[in-house]
């Protein structure tokens, strides 16, 4: 395929979303829209990539320089329209030969595999290639009009079509691939002589026709080009993306209970024979090894479920924690920077903070790491085969040496040796007919 480089308008306010946060930066899986965008375009290897953005929102430029390595801003001031946005952004293209993808930032469900097809459009004699959907009510969409050949012959904007043209259902979703040389030719030659005095990308069919090149139309479904306006639109990309993503899973041998119930993220790596149950939340920078088991009602965030792994349900692992093949996390038991060693079991109401968990750890019931002094974080180390009695707390920084135990109740603040017993508790006392004696006392 030729060389790649894709332009991505992102100068839009998005006032409809009602929010400090511009509109391409709120998030769809657990990414900004954005990156969306930039990752589509990256899967075909995009060479070059430029990211458009308003002068007033130096917030997109910064956040597209962390989402993508590499990536260029041109700013677009003032907006003039999506061909100026375009003509900002060809100093950043010098040298490039090859496809120019004209992407918008806010429409984020666009895949690798129809951007793929309209490449090769252009790669099989189009000039440009543009993409099309059929909506069930056309409206004011432009329509495509296509000549008896199925290429494109112009786009009629809707308040300026016949009534014949209305009837077109093939309609413009503004995602765009031209050919370099053709883009710095005719781009200059587009106009603003239009009832808001902008600068139409659409206008290049029309000049690369009489130029005597040839329109390609791609089609997608509407559901794919659909573009991000406010919070409910929000919303319904936010639906397409976890059916697709859950639908992935199914169909790469893992598990899902209830797949409804189960929510994804852009970066969520599951392997085969995997089961996930109901009402299950996987945040960013997950990855489950196969055969691994995560039962209901489980919250996962930047953690790592090793092969046989069993967590849940109502299990909570934060970021940083890694838990070892054939290891077991229970119930309401939440992790924190956790590293749990091959075998080791942490069964129930336990909270484990900045801690290193040797293999075959048992962990009783009601355990906590004491990790936090008000200033800074501290590191507790359990060696392999340790047993930790229930309700004890493990005052770090401390270390619990291999095959040591600990009572349970104890409150540890000192190292314990491999082997050792370690008991850190008042003693028992009991003092016989004393229950007798209070009773009669509060009772006169």
């Amino acid at each position: 395929m030729t060389a790649i480089a894709s332009v991505v308008l992102a100068a839009g306010q998005g006032t409809r979303m009602r929010s400090s946060l511009p509109k391409v930066l709120h998030e769809v899986g657990g990414l900004p829209m954005l990156g969306h965008v930039l990752n589509a375009a990256a899967a075909l290897g995009a060479a070059r990539q430029v990211v458009v953005v308003g002068a007033m929102s130096p917030r997109v430029g910064a956040a597209a320089g962390d989402l993508a390595e590499g990536v260029e801003i041109a700013v677009q001031d003032p907006p003039r329209g999506t061909a100026d946005a375009v003509s900002a952004a060809l100093p950043k293209l010098e040298g490039f030969e090859g496809i120019v993808l004209v992407l918008y930032a806010d429409t984020p469900l666009v895949t690798a595999e129809t951007l793929g097809r309209m490449a090769r459009a252009i790669d099989d004699g189009a000039a440009l290639a543009v993409l099309g959907f059929e909506p069930d009510e056309p409206g004011a969409y432009g329509r495509l009009v296509t000549d008896g050949s199925g290429a494109l012959d112009r786009i009629v904007e809707a308040k300026d079509a016949s009534a014949d043209e209305l009837a077109v259902r093939l309609c413009n979703a503004g995602v765009m691939a031209v050919r370099s040389d053709v883009l710095r030719a005719l781009l200059p030659r587009i106009g603003n002589r239009n009832a808001k005095s902008e600068f139409y990308l659409t206008d290049l069919v029309g000049l690369a026709r009489g130029a005597g090149e040839r329109a390609a139309v791609v089609k997608a479904s509407a559901e794919e080009v659909s573009g991000v306006n406010d919070r409910a639109e929000l919303a319904a990309a936010e639906g397409v993306f976890q059916r697709r993503a859950r639908l992935a899973l199914a169909l790469a041998g893992v598990t899902l209970r209830d797949p409804a119930t189960l929510y994804l993220s852009h970066d969520t790596q599951v392997g085969q024979d995997v089961v996930i149950g109901q009402n299950v939340v996987v945040g960013p920078g997950v990855r489950i090894e196969s055969g691994a088991r995560v039962e209901a009602f489980c919250h996962l965030e930047g953690c790592v479920i090793e092969a046989g792994a069993s967590v849940g349900p109502f299990a909570r692992l934060r970021p940083g924690t890694k838990v070892g093949k054939g290891a077991k996390v229970g119930n309401f038991v939440e992790a924190k920077k956790a590293v749990l060693g091959e075998g080791a079991k942490v069964g129930h109401l336990t909270y484990l903070g900045d801690a290193e968990v040797g293999a075959d750890v048992n962990i009783g019931a009601g355990t906590i790491t004491c990790n936090y002094d008000g200033y800074e974080k501290h590191v507790t180390r359990i060696g392999a085969r340790a047993f930790i009695g229930s309700n004890s707390s493990l005052v770090a920084p401390v270390t619990v040496g291999e095959g040591a135990y600990v009572g349970s109740g104890s409150v540890v603040t000192d190292d314990v040796r491999s082997d050792a017993l370690a008991l850190a508790r008042g003693r028992q006392v009991e003092k016989p007919g004393w229950a007798v004696s209070f009773r009669e006392r509060k009772e006169k």
